[in-house]
């Protein structure tokens, strides 16, 4: 019996101890002090001292030793860079998710140097179509000129063309200068692609070879429309 009253009353002791180091933990935390020093003049409080919202303030232990620094409240000029920077840093972000999206979408559409050849050829043979068509078309045009020409002859100078011979004179020099500028601009189309093409399969073989998706920096000569026009692919 008395042995049972013993524990009790170190259990009770116990409890008190703790209770009394858990009082004396919280009057600690709220017997921090705040120093700062404004215009030379040494202020404290024993919170967060407003006058010193733009200052260092200094966060003391009760024993007056150093227990941190609060910052000062950025200026409006502060706030604008960190903004900024974390706008930048979330650009990049995004861009090199994209990138990584981008690598990881390529090498799904074409898994091996087959599959973007034929890719290639589809593409050009589209363009090379085209070329051919229009071609043809400036041939005819050249045989509509001859023609043309063969009748102009009959009105040597300084004899006037019929009104309607040199108007159709003037369309075929219209039509053939359209197609010839549409062929050149197929035929720098076909070089477009392939170089496209080229880059693309440049960086497949990276990828293939274990490059890490987003690695290797934007692909060479590639702009939204192309980007759109692929995406039917």
């Amino acid at each position: 019996m008395g042995c049972r009253v013993a524990r009790q009353a170190c259990l009770i002791v116990g409890l008190c101890w703790l209770g009394q180091g858990a009082l004396a933990q919280q009057a600690t935390s709220r017997s921090m002090i705040y120093t700062c020093v404004v215009n030379g003049k040494k202020l404290t409080s024993d919170r967060l001292i407003p006058e010193c919202t733009n200052l260092e303030q200094r966060r003391l232990n009760p024993d007056g030793s150093l227990n941190g620094i609060v910052q000062p409240m950025p200026t409006e000029d502060e706030r604008a860079a960190v903004e900024a920077k974390e706008r930048e840093a979330n650009a990049e972000r995004v861009q090199r998710n994209d990138a990584i999206r981008r690598d990881r979408n390529l090498t799904a559409r074409f898994p091996n140097d087959e599959t973007h050849q034929k890719a290639r050829e589809k593409a050009l043979d589209a363009i090379r179509t085209s070329v051919r068509t229009s071609e043809s078309r400036i041939a005819l045009l050249l045989a509509e000129r001859k023609k043309l020409l063969d009748e102009a002859e009959f009105y040597a100078p300084p004899a006037k063309l019929p009104p309607k011979l040199k108007l159709d004179l003037d369309a075929n020099d219209a039509a053939l200068a359209g197609q010839k500028a549409l062929v050149a601009n197929q035929q720098a189309e076909v070089v477009r692609i392939s170089s496209l093409y080229d880059a693309e399969l440049a960086r497949l073989k990276k990828l293939w070879g274990g490059a890490q998706p987003g690695s290797l920096g934007p692909l060479p000569g590639t702009t939204p429309v192309v980007d759109n026009q692929r995406s039917s692919r």
